[in-house]
């Protein structure tokens, strides 16, 4: 089981990035905490201060085309934020 599936890149995680030394990730459905904390200890080599975790249901979505009204559903997925220790950072852009 893949534990982490992508890092959360956006303007409002980079603000809590600065402020509060927490990283958010799209993880596994299935994964707990315990779990987390050591996937990202393990590839980022980190100290994990804490793990909080978010699950999102997907969101039924619809729009008008000529073809007609196309309905569907966005996926679920689950969110961890994690706290780290002062210091330790995370940097995502440095493969770039």
């Amino acid at each position: 089981m893949d534990i982490l599936i992508k890092p959360i890149v956006s303007e409002k995680m980079t603000d809590i990035q600065e402020k509060l030394n927490q990283y958010g990730f799209i993880v596994d459905k299935r994964a707990n905490k315990i779990q987390i904390k050591k996937a990202i200890e393990d590839l980022y080599s980190v100290t994990v201060e804490s793990v909080n975790t978010n699950i999102y249901g997907g969101k039924r979505r619809q729009r008008h085309t000529k073809a007609g009204i196309v309905k569907g559903k966005t996926n679920s997925y689950k969110k961890a934020i994690v706290s780290l220790v002062d210091g330790d950072i995370i940097d995502f852009y440095s493969n770039i």
